[in-house]
């Protein structure tokens, strides 16, 4: 993967360091220390890009430029503040300035509030891929398919696991277990309450069956839209917008010919939509609720036409 470093003002790291310590300023380190940085996210993402669908492996090269970027300026900003006053211990007491050194410390407070926003890009990079599959994803179906295949494995596995308990009460001997793993199977199932002496109780066998369910559902909505894709319903022009299910994308939207007047724009909020400026449209995720968010917000503006 490559990976874009910013520049680093050395001059002004050295600067700053001059200004806060007598010890010599190694050659290099705010650039190095920069780049090492960087290299520590560059790794997360390719970490991630290794377990999550290639969906969103574009989403994590602009998340990972983000962060090189910001950082970049964020460690030019600070070097830069560093070397706006000295350290008392260089200077000396006589004639300090301590007004500009207020100042100089409150600027250090903020630029370390925006270090934690930076930093905070990590975290988005390791939520990417952790949530609900996306429908839109062109690999849903293939990453459905694959949950639902392991709640189904686990759920056979933790019957058979009670089954093989009840007949022989251990499980020493069941298919794939090694004699430790079974020893210490036995052992926690006796230790635990009598409602759970089992090796799968009853409620995590209906955790497994609600999550198949919930998976199943999301499959029925994946092939509902994708039959809306393959014929998608048609647009409906209005006077000043058009109504659109964007199979596509999976958004409902509305397109007006300008921007609305902030009446409108203040119902399109309280109904769901958000100003979408890549594709110039109002939408929301397409689903019956947007479906009746829509026509409530065509009704009203009808009705103000």
């Amino acid at each position: 993967m490559s990976v874009t470093y910013y520049p680093i003002d050395e001059a002004t790291a050295r600067r700053s360091h001059e200004m806060m310590s007598m010890r010599d300023y190694p050659a290099n380190s705010a650039t190095n220390g920069y780049m090492a940085s960087v290299d520590e996210a560059a790794a997360l993402v390719e970490r991630k890009k290794a377990s999550v669908s290639p969906y969103y492996h574009d989403k994590l090269d602009v998340l990972l430029d983000c962060y090189a970027r910001r950082l970049a300026q964020w460690t030019n900003d600070y070097n830069r503040n560093g070397a706006s006053c000295p350290s008392v211990m260089i200077c000396g007491p006589a004639n300090f300035p301590t007004r500009k050194k207020e100042r100089q410390n409150a600027r250090e407070d903020a630029l370390w509030q925006e270090h934690k926003e930076i930093e905070a890009i990590l975290d988005k990079i390791k939520r990417i891929g952790t949530g609900p599959v996306d429908l839109t994803d062109p690999y849903a179906r293939e990453m459905l398919t694959d949950q639902l295949q392991r709640l189904q494995n686990s759920l056979d596995t933790g019957k058979s696991m009670n089954a093989y308990y009840r007949k022989h009460k251990t499980l020493q001997g069941f298919p794939g277990m090694s004699d430790e793993a079974a020893a210490k199977n036995d052992a926690a199932i006796k230790a635990a309450p009598a409602f759970a002496q089992t090796p799968t109780p009853d409620f995590e066998l209906s955790s497994l069956r609600g999550k198949i369910k919930r998976i199943q559902a999301r499959l029925g909505e994946l092939d509902k839209l994708q039959a809306q894709q393959a014929a998608p319903s048609p647009a409906e022009e209005c006077d000043c917008f058009t109504l659109l299910e964007n199979a596509e994308l999976c958004r409902i939207q509305f397109i007006f010919d300008g921007k609305p007047d902030a009446d409108t724009r203040a119902l399109l909020k309280s109904n769901g939509f958000r100003w979408a400026p890549s594709v110039g449209a109002w939408q929301r995720l397409l689903n019956n609720n947007s479906r009746a968010a829509a026509r409530a917000v065509k009704a009203a503006l009808a009705k103000e036409a």
